[in-house]
């Protein structure tokens, strides 16, 4: 897919992975429109990205209502691309985890990509042509202790990628999934903790930056890649996973967060 003259539309772009994805596809000659809750910091995304020569617009939004999405739809035109960056949910045990936050966990990213997809999807294939990019979590394919809340949604949208990718064949409409490990975004400052459960494991594998995600997914989409998964040692982790299962859940398992079991009277 060509990236120049192309229109985006990237959810979560407010910080982090979204922010750089857009300035990312920004760069190479895309118009982006940037989509998130906090409307002043989209607002200092887009200005960066029009100071630098290129074309942005800032729509704020709540995509984990259905109402939601359908606003953001109506102020944009049709995307060529349509990238679901936005995500959230920290990593609790199952105990810690209230309805209300496993909700939340489920709203975003979850429900958040497929309000917005599913909104947009009619006029895309009436088109004829574009890409879904849906970023995930290595959660998605590899669960570690304290991340009940977090996995399952991570494993929804993997869900819901599988099944437009199955649903979108021969449509013109197609889909890719990025999958990136650890990366220095605000994610970790927004929830303190999280990144002490991770498994112990995950420390042989290089942090990312937005950056380097960002190039990553706009190679992806331009290129009409179908998975993305990085770095190569996660690559590999996320293989043996599906060749030996249990063997990779033990693994995890042994070098993940331990909960402190309170001793019976």
């Amino acid at each position: 897919m060509r990236i120049n003259g192309s229109t985006v539309l990237i959810t979560g772009a407010s910080t982090g992975i979204g922010a750089a994805t857009a300035r990312e596809f920004a760069k190479y000659g895309a118009e982006v429109d940037l989509a998130a809750r906090n409307g002043d910091a989209l607002a200092c995304v887009a200005d960066e990205i029009i100071a630098a020569g290129g074309v942005a617009r800032f729509h704020p939004a709540d995509l984990s209502t259905v109402d939601g999405a359908r606003g953001l739809a109506a102020a944009v035109d049709t995307p060529d691309i349509l990238v679901n960056c936005a995500g959230a949910g920290r990593m609790i045990f199952a105990e810690e985890t209230s309805p209300e936050e496993f909700a939340s966990m489920a709203a975003v990213p979850y429900l958040a990509a497929g309000y917005i997809t599913f909104t947009l999807l009619p006029a895309m294939i009436a088109r004829g042509s574009g890409r879904i990019v849906n970023v995930n979590s290595p959660a998605s394919r590899v669960v570690w202790p304290s991340a009940a809340g977090y996995a399952s949604a991570r494993w929804a949208l993997r869900g819901l990628t599988e099944g437009l990718r199955a649903d979108l064949r021969g449509t013109g409409v197609g889909v890719t999934e990025v999958i990136p490990g650890e990366v220095s975004s605000e994610y970790w400052r927004h929830n303190p903790g999280s990144a002490e459960r991770l498994p112990s494991i995950s420390k042989l594998l290089p942090t990312l930056t937005p950056d380097k995600v960002a190039a990553k997914l706009v190679r992806a989409a331009a290129v009409g890649r179908a998975e993305v998964v990085f770095p190569l040692l996660l690559r590999a982790l996320t293989a043996q996973a599906r060749l030996a299962p249990r063997l990779v859940a033990g693994v995890v398992a042994a070098t993940g967060a331990k909960r402190e079991i309170p001793k019976r009277a």
